[in-house]
């Protein structure tokens, strides 16, 4: 993407992401904050209880979706500054916006107003609900467009549960979402290439959660109503290789040996009871399919007399498909994400290091070189001299409180 100009006047994280993805790929991400208030993300001190700084410049919250970018602080209600964001319009390939149609347009950053500058702009908007339709000018979150109403929160949420299973994490669906927009953004440019016109993007979070589940969903239209909740263990009772077992220090291991005949023998042995294999309810694919519950509940005896470190090295280089279920951090510092650079390095404003997840798309096995996030409006002058503007014009815009 070197040599691709991004213009984002976005918040929070769902379109935010796709920039910092952008970024990732070697495009040039001018971030518009307001000249004030900045990103609304930047006020955001806990997610789930959990504090999102660190005391300091750097914040997981700010960081993760804006890593790479340069910010501008920019009044767009102010006369003053609709000069330069034309010109910023015009020096962009990609128009990057998650603000609702009516604040589009009474900022003058709907679609024809921005193509009526710059007609060969990719314009894409990130919405809750799309484009058209009922909820067009209804705003979203994940927790609500994607997670909610796309069916996930339901379909996670074991039967008779007293609660509703939350999204895993903040900004879930959002960095999904982001991705998604990425990879439209790619192919638009690409359209533009051998076409010479510039398509428009649309992406909602309630379209790419409707994505995420639709294996679910597509099954659930062709029986003609929801389905059936899944137990996690009572899935065990179908096929005994897949499923969670709980380790002796109450930690869990996911199984997932779609063909059980194949793999049982190896488990058996793996598990210290290598007699099971030859076991007559348990010796061909179909007994063990028809016994099953039975032998869940052996292997989950099993289980249950080793810690999840002694399963580990037990189950190492075994041929069935089986992981840890890892916690957060543990993800953090996973040797295979590790191993290809996507738990990246980062510097932040004060010198110290930190770390970033970095996003999965790698070009030639090469992980990208991550930078930290922009400060608020921390690239205002080089990027508004750029554009040509003298001291004098960014004095009287910042006198006018068109910038920052």
């Amino acid at each position: 993407m070197e040599g691709i100009r991004v213009l984002e006047v976005a918040q929070f994280t769902f379109v935010p992401s796709a920039g910092a993805v952008l970024a990732d790929w070697g495009a040039d991400v001018i971030k518009i904050e307001h000249a004030e208030k900045g990103d609304a993300q930047r006020g955001i001190v806990k997610v789930f209880s959990h504090g999102v700084g660190s005391g300091d410049s750097f914040s997981a919250m700010m960081d993760g979706p804006n890593r790479g970018k340069r910010s501008v602080g920019l009044a767009l209600e102010k006369p003053e500054a609709k000069p330069v964001l034309e010109k910023l319009i015009r020096t962009s390939d990609v128009f990057l916006t998650n603000f609702l149609p009516r604040a589009r347009a009474k900022l003058g950053i709907d679609a024809d107003s921005v193509r009526r500058v710059n007609p060969d702009i990719v314009y894409t908007v990130g919405s809750g609900f799309g484009h058209s339709g009922p909820d067009a000018d209804k705003g979203g979150y994940d927790s609500t467009a994607f997670w909610a109403r796309a069916g996930t929160a339901d379909s996670a949420t074991a039967p008779g549960a007293e609660y509703l299973v939350n999204q895993p994490g903040g900004a879930f669906g959002d960095n999904i979402g982001g991705m998604t927009i990425a990879g439209g953004i790619a192919a638009a440019l690409l359209a533009r290439a051998r076409t010479g016109v510039a398509p428009t993007v649309d992406i909602s979070l309630l379209g790419v959660g409707a994505w995420a589940n639709q294996m679910s969903v597509n099954m659930a239209l062709a029986n003609g109503g929801p389905l059936p909740k899944i137990d996690p263990v009572a899935a065990r009772a179908s096929n005994p290789l897949t499923g969670v077992y709980r380790t002796a220090d109450d930690r869990w291991i996911s199984l997932s040996m779609l063909q059980p005949g194949r793999y049982f023998p190896e488990f058996a042995e793996r598990i210290g009871r290598p007699e099971l294999a030859a076991d007559e309810r348990f010796d061909s694919a179909e007994k063990l399919m028809a016994n099953a519950a039975e032998a869940a509940e052996i292997i989950a005896a099993a289980i249950e007399e080793r810690t999840k470190d002694e399963w580990v090295a037990a189950f190492d280089g075994m041929e069935g498909q089986w992981a840890v279920v890892q916690n957060t951090y543990e993800v953090g510092h996973d040797p295979a994400l590790r191993a290809v650079g996507q738990i990246a390095d980062v510097v932040d404003a004060e010198g110290r290091p930190r770390q970033l997840v970095g996003s999965p798309v790698q070009f030639d096995r090469e992980a990208p070189e991550l930078t930290r996030g922009p400060l608020f409006a921390e690239h205002t002058d080089e990027v508004l001299r750029e554009l040509g503007l003298s001291d004098e014009e960014l004095l009287n815009l910042k006198i006018a409180g068109a910038a920052t």
